[in-house]
């Protein structure tokens, strides 16, 4: 099966969908639930509890202790005297945000794009974006049939909605029964329902029920600048976005591939080998839709959703654009092998999706008795097959960089991540270097008969080299236009045949100021030398810093040439 996420593709093509439809699920105990759920031995009541203001107070209660007139915000003392058989569990707030994302993430088997409200909670509130996918499920009622029997199978208390709106998704899971609220029928759903459902803070509610405003159709008769002037510009853009006058965009948990392929499957499957092998069969389909509209891509990630809803994800790149399904299939292929034991499959995994991102224009090439071999592709795929089994980092390739330091002018980056090449910065054929450098140059102790002739001796790691003969000197200056500090010149001497007084020249600086110092290239210029011991190795070394200019110039050896 291949999909295509962007709606506003298939409008233009089909003319049919002429609105976005959104799907909202909302899980009031989520907290208890994932708890019962991960640990399974817990018996009773379950309440949550965290501690405010020295106090300890009830964060979530599940449905049997909210049965036992328990809520939310009551003391913890007070609980466990309404009901001794309570059990307690310090709430952790960070564990419920992560499962909760991890647990989005799971419903993008559903919709290539789902989002995590936290509008009202950091928790418990997501929404599809189920545009162009709900005749895949049969239709929207189906589709929300679905997605709330499976998760209610799972043990989870849900309620959900489907709208042409965000907000008036989330206003009918809430506030509503589960239903699906047609587009014509948005503003006689929303106007019955209370100014809540609007995702207004406790003071903007409690300040509108003040007024006598309980229900959202009230709003609609009060002035809109003095509902502005009194609860803020929030109130009217949920208003608005409610009812579809402004556009509440989706931030999308994980990034959306407009192209991709998928497999369901009727009996969950485990083994890696298996996995591998829907790969193969889904490159085949994404390659022949990316064929089709000529495109390749260089990255492309396999989700696989298990069955406990949970989503493992794997993903390969290329160094070019490609569309070749044996070397994706090979790819992945390879990544599996750096899994070391950490693939886990759970209870099964009942979809694949292969998704592709990066994606670029790939023209059909004709292969036939012209076509010339140059070997570059081959060595690409030769990178992307080891990149992708070793790590991007562990593969690399040398830049050259235009700077005349010789310990900076290479660095490293990934080979399936190259950048273009600076032709500026090529080394000069013409001039001698070492065919070693050593990764920073090390101080040396130089013996010379003057002071800028040739070094005679030198002692390096305390062992002592005695030259016989050395060439030089090559000088390279400091890259001064690099370095973050302006340049300083010294201040004009002031004209003593002047009438102004001495007082009065903007030039002279005060008697007790620093007079700034003139730049002096000398302190950091370096004269590189050839030398050659008696035993016939040739070592390649430079004297930082000039005399005259320089306090105290240094030595440094920097490599070797045999």
């Amino acid at each position: 099966m291949v999909l295509n996420a962007s709606a506003t593709q298939i409008t233009a093509q089909t003319g049919l969908l002429t609105e976005r439809r959104y799907l909202a699920l909302f899980l009031p105990d989520w907290p208890t639930d994932y708890l019962k759920r991960r640990e399974p031995g817990l018996a009773g009541p379950l309440v949550l509890y965290e501690r405010i203001k020295g106090g300890l107070r009830l964060a979530a209660v599940d449905q049997e202790a909210a049965k036992g007139k328990l809520m939310t915000g009551q003391n913890l003392a007070d609980a466990r005297a309404m009901l001794p058989n309570l059990t307690v569990r310090e709430i952790d707030r960070p564990l419920l945000e992560t499962a909760f994302a991890d647990f989005a993430d799971w419903h993008s088997n559903a919709s290539p794009l789902v989002s995590v409200l936290t509008d009202r909670a950091a928790f418990g509130d997501l929404v599809l974006d189920i545009t162009g996918v709900a005749h895949l499920f049969g239709g929207e009622l189906d589709m929300l049939r679905l997605l709330l029997t499976r998760l209610r199978t799972l043990g989870y208390a849900v309620a959900g909605a489907v709208a042409s709106t965000v907000g008036a998704a989330w206003a009918a899971s809430h506030f509503a029964r589960s239903q699906v609220v047609l587009g014509a029928d948005t503003a006689a759903v929303l106007d019955t329902l209370p100014v809540a459902a609007l995702r207004l803070d406790d003071e903007q509610v409690a300040g509108l029920s003040q007024m006598g405003l309980k229900r959202i159709g009230q709003l609609h008769a009060r002035n809109r600048k003095a509902l502005q002037a009194r609860f803020g510009i929030s109130l009217l853009t949920r208003l608005d976005q409610a009812y579809g006058r402004i556009e509440e965009r989706l931030p999308s948990r994980i990034p959306v591939a407009e192209r991709y392929a998928e497999r369901r499957f009727a009996d969950p499957i485990g083994l890696m080998d298996d996995v591998l092998m829907t790969a193969r069969d889904l490159a085949i389909t994404l390659s022949i839709q990316l064929e089709t509209e000529g495109l390749g891509a260089q990255a492309f990630h396999l989700f696989l959703y298990r069955v406990d809803h949970k989503v493992m994800t794997l993903s390969v790149n290329s160094g070019r654009a490609t569309r070749d399904p044996q070397h994706i299939a090979r790819l992945f292929s390879n990544r599996s092998e750096r899994l070391e034991g950490e693939y886990d499959p759970g209870f099964g995994v009942d979809m694949i999706r292969l998704a592709a991102t990066s994606v670029d224009q790939l023209d059909a090439l004709q292969l036939g008795a012209f076509e010339t071999h140059d070997g570059t592709a081959d060595l690409d795929r030769l990178y992307d097959r080891m990149s992708s089994r070793l790590g991007a980092f562990s593969v690399l390739r040398t830049k050259f960089v235009n700077t005349h330091i010789p310990e900076q002018a290479v660095r490293f980056e990934p080979a399936i991540a190259r950048t273009t090449d600076d032709p500026l910065a090529l080394p000069d054929r013409d001039l001698p270097r070492p065919l070693r450098l050593l990764p920073t140059p090390e101080a040396i102790t130089v013996f010379a008969e003057v002071p800028y002739g040739p070094p005679t001796a030198m002692t390096w790691r305390r062992i002592s080299y005695k030259f016989v003969k050395a060439s030089g000197p090559e000088r390279l200056g400091v890259e001064w236009w690099r370095s973050p500090e302006r340049l300083q010149l010294a201040p004009p001497e002031p004209d003593q045949s002047s009438s102004k007084p001495a007082d009065a020249l903007t030039s002279e600086p005060e008697p007790d100021a620093p007079r700034p110092l003139p730049y002096m290239e000398g302190e950091q210029s370096r004269d590189y030398y050839i030398a050659e011991d008696d035993a016939g190795h040739r070592f390649w070394l430079f004297r930082q810093g000039l005399y005259g200019y320089a306090p105290r110039p240094d030595w440094f050896l920097q490599g070797f040439f045999s």
